[in-house]
């Protein structure tokens, strides 16, 4: 038997060993903090919009037709709306009104009376054709300064057929479109323009999936496209009135047009007339299907990234931030992954900024990869160490950190790995990467305040995709980096 003095000093050493097995490691503090939303029991939660009411209230709909509102205070969800077809976007108008954009029509949907409930469904235009296809996915609104209303219009798949009856014309050609997404009813396509007169106004043409439209903080309007037939990878586009982006199925709906079936145009033809994207997403490198993009306009409550773009996407745990710059007259940029795992899940449909500057996503399968439920993005407060843009200059590519970075690692010419490639433009599903090669980078340099780091490359080229990779930078308090790959869409060389 121990002795009592023995006991205690063997029960003391017994505690400090279970205190140090039982220690958790320190938990190193990021800069983003993922948080998962509950979710009403019962409810098939294939998120296809939110937006936020002014008084920060969360406006959600989903796939089965409900319109749901959150209040974040008290985590309660009450019912606003139901019966919709698909609903995809939410324009908020007032904590009242709202705009949805379903599978039939663009809808007003009110509360009149004040009870918390829509009593009023109301069409505002449903100017546009639908043949039944499966795929005839419809995305927006957005509403520009001048009250502009933008909606997009999915084509038609090729495994999904035409109903007997459709609303609006139908294409004559809508049966020989082997293996290709196919236009069979009017402005499947396109994207459209709702002027404040009413008036549906053919806009911009040949995209295959727009599932995304927004401004940026300049004004241009953007949409999101995804990879397949003629489409290589995933790209986003600035949008231009009159102009058309490369998927043809979409030209027989054209004022006037007398070309045939457009799907049937060689590609080389096509390519004379095409609008080349802002950024490509290269396909398994940085996304596989991109969805929403959205500004950050929070005036830094979401951390260093105000003015730029963050993308969804489906198929990864991913969030992507766009950096966009104008150079020879037209938008292009780079693209970087944001947030990765930390408890983000796929299926990235749907973002929106909420009043308080947090980002919320809301995450859809329907069939496909992703997930379900919405989640929250928050800013912790601690500065992130990552690439904030990447800038195009005559010789090579400026680099530009949202810290200073440690001098000794970032002036090694060993830690910038550059390759470029491109994809094909061709009627083929997605594209493989051509003149893939390595382009050596010869000189770096380093600005006064450590927060620049210019590239001088041995050649640049347009046309092309630069894929950079980075080495083991630091930050100048030995913070690492976040993101080590970034890729920059060169369409125009900076004179």
């Amino acid at each position: 038997m121990l002795k009592p003095g023995l006991l205690l000093s063997t029960l003391s050493f017994l505690l400090f060993v279970a205190a140090i097995r039982e220690d958790p490691k320190p938990v190193v503090k990021t800069a983003y903090r993922v948080e998962t939303i509950p979710m009403p029991e019962g409810l098939s939660s294939e998120t296809g919009a939110i937006a936020f009411l002014p008084d920060g209230r969360l406006v959600a709909a989903f796939h089965r037709g409900e319109v749901m509102i959150y209040e974040p205070k008290t985590r309660k969800w009450a019912l606003f709306a139901e019966g919709l077809h698909e609903p995809l976007g939410i324009l908020v108008v007032s904590p009242a009104e709202l705009i949805i954009m379903q599978r039939p029509e663009l809808t007003r949907v009110k509360d009149r009376d004040g009870d918390g409930k829509a009593d009023l469904y109301e069409k505002v235009t449903d100017a546009f054709g639908i043949s039944g296809n499966y795929h005839e996915f419809n995305y927006g609104p957005i509403r520009d300064k001048d009250g502009n209303l933008f909606i997009g219009l999915n084509t038609a798949s090729p495994n999904g057929g035409v109903r007997r009856e459709v609303r609006g014309a139908l294409d004559t050609l809508a049966a020989e479109h082997p293996k290709q997404m196919f236009s069979p009813v009017s402005y499947r396509g396109w994207l459209l323009k709702l002027t404040p007169d009413k008036r549906l106004v053919p806009y911009a043409s040949g995209f295959r999936s727009p599932n995304g439209l927004a401004f940026d903080a300049s004004g241009h309007l953007l949409a999101t496209d995804n990879q397949g037939d003629w489409v290589g990878t995933s790209p986003l586009y600035h949008v231009q009135e009159g102009k058309f982006y490369g998927h043809p199925a979409s030209l027989v709906w054209e004022k006037g047009w007398r070309g045939g079936n457009p799907l049937k145009i060689e590609p080389s033809e096509l390519d004379k007339n095409r609008t080349k994207a802002a950024v490509l997403f290269p396909h398994g490198i940085l996304a596989n299907s991109i969805t929403q993009p959205v500004c950050d306009q929070t005036g830094g409550r979401f951390g260093p990234f105000v003015g730029q773009l963050f993308v969804g996407e489906m198929n990864q745990d991913r969030i992507l931030r766009v950096m966009l710059e104008e150079v020879g007259g037209q938008l292009q940029g780079a693209c970087i992954p944001f947030l990765d795992g930390q408890g983000l899940r796929k299926g990235n449909n749907r973002l929106a900024f909420a009043p308080d500057g947090s980002l919320w996503t809301g995450q859809n399968d329907h069939g496909w990869a992703g997930d379900r439920g919405i989640q929250r993005i928050v800013f912790t407060g601690k500065p992130p160490m990552d690439v904030y843009r990447m800038n195009l200059t005559p010789t090579g590519f400026d680099l530009t950190f949202t810290q200073p970075v440690d001098v000794a690692t970032a002036r090694q010419l060993s830690q910038y790995q550059v390759r470029h490639y491109f994809y094909e433009y061709h009627k083929a599903y997605g594209s493989p990467q051509f003149d893939v090669q390595t382009v050596p980078v010869l000189a770096v340099s380093i600005s006064p305040n450590r927060k620049t780091v210019s590239l001088t490359l041995a050649a640049l080229k347009p046309g092309l995709i630069y894929e950079l990779t980075l080495g083991n930078i630091k930050g100048a308090q030995g913070e690492p980096l976040a993101n080590k790959l970034i890729c920059y869409t060169l369409n125009a060389l900076k004179q």
